[in-house]
């Protein structure tokens, strides 16, 4: 079963414009973070044990969210790209995170986003990271588009394996 056409622009012949972007946005997302930390507006606001607590969580969902980066990439091994077009004679991964979600390394980076936005209290630095997670769907929905075309389990896999979040999106 072939995928439906999307309206999804390429943005390039193996996608680079959506490596661009993505990359674009990790650099505002770290810039607004660090602008913020910096200026500790927020941070003043609060008391020092919310201070720790909003560090000690922001923290947490950031190593997790490299870790499970990492571990996505681990898993795809010689399938890894950072272009949304398959690399020819790509296989179907369905095991590791991949059971779980069909774009774990997207998921990882997002809540890496998330929780640098959380560490270093920066609202911008959160917009920013929404920005990147809406990116990064649609760089998802072009991508599936060029494995449906490439690979023959991947409708399947599909129809039965959420897109970011397990069992919900």
């Amino acid at each position: 079963m072939i995928e439906p056409p999307t309206r999804i622009p390429s943005l390039g012949p193996r996608g680079e414009g959506w490596v661009a972007a993505q990359i674009a946005l990790f650099v505002v997302v770290a810039g607004f973070g660090v602008r913020d930390l910096e200026a500790g507006t927020a941070a003043s606001l609060m008391s020092f044990p919310a201070v720790v607590g909003l560090i000690a969580v922001g923290a947490a969902l950031l190593v997790l969210g490299g870790v499970v980066a990492v571990r996505a990439m681990r898993d795809l091994g010689r399938n890894l790209s950072p272009f949304p077009r398959p690399l020819a004679g790509s296989e179907l991964v369905e095991t590791g995170l991949y059971r779980l979600v069909r774009h774990p390394i997207y998921s990882g980076l997002i809540l890496a986003g998330l929780g640098w936005s959380v560490a270093t209290a920066s609202g911008w630095a959160g917009l920013s990271t929404l920005a990147l997670a809406v990116t990064l769907d649609l760089k998802a929905r072009r991508e599936e588009t060029w494995l449906g075309e490439a690979l023959d389990g991947y409708p399947a896999y599909r129809a039965r394996t959420k897109r970011l979040i397990p069992f919900v999106y």
